[in-house]
């Protein structure tokens, strides 16, 4: 098994033990993105909407770094520490998702690293 470590500078850095992707064969697994600014390590200004609309802009940036798109996410495992977020996670992805979505999970958790609101995960397949 060959793994090719993806990183970039348009997403934050690891804050832990990790890296941001690993691409194996066709697949790239997308480590947990919070909703940090890359440039400042701080968490987005704003509700819960901005910090999920950092978290996705984050995971293009992951995802184009290995050379994919949101085109190529397969599943997403959203945490929230207030699953009454659901809805607006539900309209943050429909600016940037389009049908046919990929598959989701959502989990509620108690705290998240920074104090974050939400963090997603992800798996992409290339063709």
């Amino acid at each position: 098994m060959s793994k090719t470590i993806i990183a970039t500078d348009g997403a934050p850095a690891a804050i832990g033990t990790y890296s941001q992707a690993v691409r194996v064969g066709n697949t790239l697994y997308l480590s947990g993105q919070i909703p940090l600014v890359p440039d400042t390590m701080e968490l987005a200004e704003g509700g819960i909407d901005e910090q999920a609309r950092q978290v996705f802009r984050n995971l293009t940036a992951v995802a184009a770094a290995a050379g994919g798109s949101l085109d190529n996410f397969v599943k997403l495992t959203v945490y929230l520490t207030d699953l009454g977020n659901f809805q607006t996670i539900n309209k943050v992805m429909e600016e940037f998702f389009t049908s046919p979505f990929p598959a989701r999970a959502a989990v509620g958790v108690n705290e998240l690293p920074k104090q974050a609101q939400v963090e997603v995960e992800a798996i992409l397949v290339f063709d």
